[in-house]
């Protein structure tokens, strides 16, 4: 198959990228031809506020770009990661009157909530999930702090709903987990055009054997995060278990005091994918206490990939990522004593670290490989193309009943 993909890259570089270069990687090791069409936010630096707005709510100048490129290439799908900002839903409309259909796959909410998190003063909000024009998000300031910068990202939102972008333009979204789906759902996606398939790992990993003896973190330290749940625990009296903590981000400061005041926590600063895969290899387990839903974390996956088990709040994809007691252990979301309750389970019962071990492999090696998210993929692909070409038909009077 021939596939473009399309993409704004963020400002720093995070799971998206990766998953979308894992794709591009993945598609071409099999002899698809593949091409992307890129953005870049850094050109936001020159930038005027009323043009960048502009941008973000329709960009004609990228979508005649995509039109051509689209004509050019003549793929049979054009697959979307990220339009926000600068892309922006245009380029659908681009593609659509190429003749090509469109997938896009949602990493996060965005078409849903301001800030794409459904997060707001350190806790879940769905204020404005549901809702035609999301105006909870602009009182609140929820994207950047400010309320006009959120003023144009829901006025983004509420053009294209009321256009219907979102329902008409787009002829399949590939969300992360069955949570995000019904999440979508709710906030008016239709149903048939949403599948789950979720990210895969892309490198070889083999099974630890957990001989080190440590909890272990890795991730973005940041409040949403749930960091200072984790490191509440680590401060409740009976700790015997040493927690390891790899990463950068605002809360790092955080991190580094209480490495300095507890023994058992060590601040590893921010390590190289290599690094953190023997860390995970070598923990006892992966300490996940995120407070706000989540998407598909990559290290959750390379944790399974690792044989580790996941110590997770139960909240959102978590809730379904994570079989308690079979791929590792649930916590009540923001509750330290509930996390420490969860780890001291897993420290005193060795059989039980075992088979969450081979319990969280075998989830790795029935839903994550690649082998499995090409197939998955693939099919996503001849399905649209062959959904399109019977709208088409019926369009041009080529079917007769």
């Amino acid at each position: 198959m021939k596939i473009l993909f399309v993409h704004n890259f963020y400002q720093i570089t995070g799971g998206e990228e990766s998953v979308l270069r894992a794709e591009v990687q993945l598609l071409q090791d099999h002899g698809h031809e593949v091409r992307t069409l890129t953005e870049d936010n850094k050109s936001i630096q020159q930038m005027s506020r009323l043009d960048l707005a502009g941008k973000t709510l329709w960009n004609s100048e990228f979508a005649a770009k995509t039109e051509a490129e689209v004509r050019k290439f003549r793929p049979d799908v054009v697959h979307f990661h990220n339009t926000f900002p600068l892309i922006s839903p245009a380029a659908y409309y681009a593609v659509r009157d190429a003749g090509v259909p469109v997938v896009q796959t949602l990493h996060n909410y965005r078409l849903l909530c301001p800030n794409a998190l459904f997060f707001r003063n350190g806790q879940v909000c769905e204020d404005c999930l549901g809702k035609s024009v999301p105006l909870p998000g602009v009182r609140h300031r929820c994207y950047r702090g400010s309320r006009m910068a959120s003023a144009v990202v829901a006025s983004m939102i509420t053009y294209h709903r009321f256009r219907e972008t979102w329902t008409q333009e787009v002829d399949r979204y590939i969300v992360l987990t069955e949570f995000a789906r019904h999440k979508f759902i709710q906030g008016g996606l239709p149903a048939d055009k949403l599948i789950v398939k979720p990210n895969f790992v892309q490198r070889k990993i083999e099974a630890g054997r957990g001989e080190g003896g440590y909890a272990f973190f890795a991730g973005r330290l940041s409040q949403e995060k749930g960091l200072g749940v984790m490191l509440d625990a680590w401060n409740l009296p009976g700790r015997t278990m040493p927690l390891k903590i790899a990463g950068a981000g605002p809360e790092e400061e955080l991190v580094r005091e209480a490495a300095a005041r507890n023994p058992l926590i060590e601040f590893l600063g921010l390590q190289k994918p290599e690094e953190v895969l023997s860390l995970m290899q070598n923990a006892c387990c992966l300490i996940f206490p995120s407070v706000w839903y989540e998407g598909l974390p990559m290290v959750i996956i390379e944790a399974y990939a690792a044989g580790l088990p996941v110590v997770a709040s139960n909240l959102g994809g978590m809730s379904s990522l994570i079989q308690h007691e079979k791929t590792g252990l649930h916590f009540e979301a923001g509750s330290s004593h509930d996390l420490a309750r969860q780890v001291d389970l897993l420290a005193s019962n060795p059989d039980l670290q075992r088979e969450m071990r081979a319990g969280a492999r075998q989830e790795y090696e029935a839903k994550y490989t690649s082998e499995k998210n090409l197939k998955a993929l693939v099919g996503i692909y001849e399905s649209v193309v062959r959904g399109f070409g019977l709208v088409l038909g019926l369009a041009s009077g080529w079917i007769a009943f």
